[in-house]
């Protein structure tokens, strides 16, 4: 998310000064003391030591929470108009309401991500004790005498000189621990100052965005409608009773184009019998003349209702032919759309399964935080 807060400023002088201001004041001591003007003694390896700690100390000022919350508290009015088109980005309309699902809380956290670096103030509270121990170590390296003198008298200057830079190399260590817990009361102080800041935005605001059991109030009803479309896709998709209709009718067309294609092969057979027994009158009266023409004339005849005959056969053949190809495209369309209705049933469902994923997905990393 990216605010505005670099192209504004927001530097905070009065939290840097305080936050500043003990460890300013414990070097200046040092300082003090190594040149004489205090009652104590501090070796040069252990001052240039502490300034190097301070120095690293001042780097990491700007990454502390009581900073960061001040930078917010000055520009409180610009976080505020982020805040608001942020939920607008974010609104969700369930049932002609209009909300958003961008909680108050996760809009602070990731504006707060964007003033400071995490990093640093994580490990700000461990790295200036370990800076602190380090640079005792080194005074006591540097300081350390030569052992190897003939004389006891240099001995015994050897050894004040190693103890006196040991009783001055542990102020490093001292200054550590102290910017640890200065660091650390900060850091709670500006926890609590922008805490406090979250719980007035969402009294304020907690109107404007859907709650918790609100959305997942929402996701049970979405649930419910999505198992109910699919059950109606099932039905629609195995509809026994169409079916069922569909098998009847196709028997009753195929027993009528039967029934028409027997009494078809009846209706020919007799018109052949007929057409037998008229041949045979035909014969038989062939010795005479007169006789022979109309014996012609009711062979053409006969030929003729033959002819009609067979035709009426084959468009009853094409008929059953046309009747069958029709109920065929018919089971295929069907079938096609069965397939069409589960193609959709399976797209449902992924997607039901998917989006079920995501919110147990999001709500197993809400549980964990």
């Amino acid at each position: 998310m990216e605010n505005r807060f670099n192209h504004h400023g927001g530097f905070c002088p009065g939290v840097f000064l305080a936050i500043f201001s003990f460890p300013a004041l414990f070097v200046a001591a040092l300082v003090g003391g190594y040149l004489g003007w205090l009652p104590f003694s501090v070796g040069m390896h252990t001052l240039i030591t502490i300034v190097a700690i301070f120095l690293i100390f001042l780097f990491f000022i700007p990454h502390n929470a009581s900073y960061s919350a001040c930078r917010i508290s000055k520009n409180f009015e610009l976080m505020e108009q982020d805040l608001q088109e942020a939920l607008k980005k974010n609104a969700l309309t369930i049932m002609g309401k209009t909300k958003s699902t961008l909680t108050v809380r996760d809009f602070i956290d990731e504006y707060f991500k964007d003033i400071r670096d995490d990093n640093y103030a994580r490990v700000a509270a461990t790295i200036f004790p370990m800076l602190g121990i380090l640079g005792t170590f080194v005074a006591i390296a540097i300081s350390m005498p030569d052992f190897t003198v003939s004389s006891s008298e240099k001995l015994d200057q050897q050894i004040s000189l190693l103890l006196a830079g040991i009783g001055t190399a542990f102020y490093a260590s001292i200054y550590g621990i102290f910017l640890s817990l200065w660091w650390i009361f900060f850091e709670r102080r500006g926890l609590a100052k922008i805490e406090r800041q979250v719980i007035a935005l969402e009294d304020l605001y907690g109107s404007r965005i859907w709650s918790r059991s609100e959305l997942v109030k929402h996701e049970h009803m979405q649930s419910e409608l999505k198992d109910q479309k699919i059950i109606q896709t099932l039905r629609e998709t195995f509809n026994l009773d169409f079916i069922k209709d569909m098998n009847a009718q196709y028997m009753r067309n195929y027993q009528r184009i039967v029934e028409d294609t027997n009494a078809s092969f009846a209706t020919m057979a007799q018109r052949l019998q007929e057409a037998s027994e008229d041949l045979r009158e035909t014969l038989r009266s062939l010795g005479d003349r007169r006789e022979a023409v109309k014996a012609e004339e009711a062979m053409r005849r006969n030929m003729e209702s033959f002819a009609r005959t067979a035709e009426e056969l084959r468009e009853g053949l094409e008929r059953f032919d046309e009747s069958v190809e029709r109920s065929m495209e018919k089971i295929d369309y069907e079938l096609a759309s069965a397939v069409e209705r589960l193609g959709r049933m399976t797209e449902l469902i992924g997607r039901e399964a998917e989006r079920i994923r995501r919110f147990r997905s999001r709500e197993d990393g809400e549980e964990a935080e």
